[in-house]
């Protein structure tokens, strides 16, 4: 099998448009969270999806000691939180405004929707692990806001056809 240019991959991904969400989790406590894109549905019975953290992110072992995660689907309008919750050494949730889900971990105010979820299963997945998690909870929250999207390494949002 031919090696993959880790670049020509990475171009070639980027055609492909993806949702941008925030997982977030509370640890004893203290809110944790990060920006993902590899995030999808992954069955209607059990409710599961599947989210993949890098194994490099400090902010994943958290969520994961913790047992649960939420989903925040991050809409158009979002972008400085999408920038806040991109970056590490920081206290992302001093000026992000959030309220406890049922699993305690927590729903960002003003996204279009959230999955509340119990850690089902984790797998190793390369350079990320494949988390997947059950729903316990879930809501569209304004269905009329469009969502954020990352497409060639820019973000944009979604005008229909």
């Amino acid at each position: 099998m031919a090696d993959i240019d880790a670049r020509a991959f990475r171009d070639t991904m980027g055609q492909f448009c993806t949702g941008v969400v925030i997982a977030t989790g509370c640890l004893d406590g203290q809110p944790a969270g990060f920006a993902a894109q590899s995030f999808v549905s992954l069955s209607l019975d059990p409710p599961l999806v599947a989210l993949c953290p890098g194994k490099g992110s400090s902010s994943w072992p958290k969520l994961r000691d913790s047992g649960r995660f939420c989903i925040n689907v991050l809409g158009a309008h979002q972008k400085a939180v999408c920038d806040v919750m991109a970056r590490s050494g920081i206290d992302k949730f001093a000026e992000i405004s959030w309220r406890a889900g049922v699993t305690g971990s927590p729903i960002i105010d003003g996204v279009v929707a959230y999955i509340d979820c119990e850690l089902e299963a984790e797998h190793d997945a390369g350079d990320h692990t494949i988390a997947i998690g059950r729903v316990v909870d879930l809501a569209a929250q304004d269905l009329d806001a469009g969502p954020l999207l990352f497409f060639r390494g820019a973000y944009g949002d979604f005008s229909p056809l």
